[in-house]
């Protein structure tokens, strides 16, 4: 049921390929009966810039911004292809903001009332980073976001920064059916609890809260509501949807 308090508000949305395109976003959008929903999900994301080695030159993520800029690409499968891995290295969360920040400020898309984030699935647990360092200091350092802490950091303030009256809500991963993959989820959500805490942000837990559970998930496979153990069905997204929009019905101010 929508509520009157949201039909004039856009909410802006990031992250991997659980959210891309009309999944639990949409069903939030659609269920607090907002002005507009404005996504800038793409598969296989992570929240953290990267650097690899490929046939000997060592690439890492550019800036938007970057005269060169090669691109975003949610490609997974193996490669050796260079300007292939370069879009892939620039699949993240701080390249996606920084696009997001550009589109509205060139009036493509109109600024966030509401914005939400949604990685980590992806995340490697060696990246997770100290969300104590990252959180040092007034300023967010762009050479700290080679950690998912720093990261996060820089993300949020940001957003909050270009867009001072935008309420910004964090949402945790889900429950994968691979219960070894849920314990780096856990390490990762310790850190978000402290992050978003020292940034004043609200996180949603989804993994403990939304009703997706490993113990009727299989990893690799078709669950109650992951069709692969890992992404949500129709009935998933919907679930999702339904919670992440009590959540920000119940703390939007």
């Amino acid at each position: 049921m929508s509520d009157s308090r949201f039909r004039k508000l856009n909410f802006g949305v990031a992250g991997d390929s659980i959210t891309a395109g009309e999944q639990w976003s949409y069903h939030v959008y659609r269920e607090l009966g907002m002005s507009g929903h404005y996504n800038c999900a793409v598969g296989s994301s992570v929240w953290y810039k990267r650097r690899c080695t490929v046939n000997g030159t060592v690439i890492e993520t550019q800036d938007y911004n970057s005269a060169d800029f090669k691109g975003i690409s949610g490609g997974w499968e193996p490669t050796t292809d260079i300007n292939e891995m370069q879009m892939r290295l620039n699949n993240c969360a701080v390249v996606h903001i920084q696009k997001y920040i550009y589109d509205v400020k060139s009036g493509e898309i109109p600024a966030p009332d509401i914005f939400a984030f949604s990685y980590g699935t992806n995340d490697d647990a060696q990246f997770i980073g100290s969300a104590e360092f990252a959180l040092l200091g007034k300023d967010s350092d762009i050479n700290n976001t080679f950690t998912e802490a720093g990261a996060m950091r820089w993300c949020i303030q940001s957003i909050t920064a270009e867009f001072p009256d935008v309420r910004v809500f964090v949402c945790t991963p889900i429950q994968t059916g691979d219960p070894a993959h849920n314990k780096k989820l856990e390490l990762q959500i310790e850190s978000m609890k402290t992050l978003c805490g020292g940034m004043s942000v609200q996180l949603i837990d989804v993994f403990h809260g939304c009703g997706i559970c490993e113990k009727f998930e299989n990893a690799g496979e078709k669950g109650r509501y992951l069709r692969d153990g890992l992404h949500p069905d129709a009935p998933g997204q919907q679930l999702m949807g339904r919670f992440i929009a009590k959540e920000i019905r119940n703390n939007y101010f």
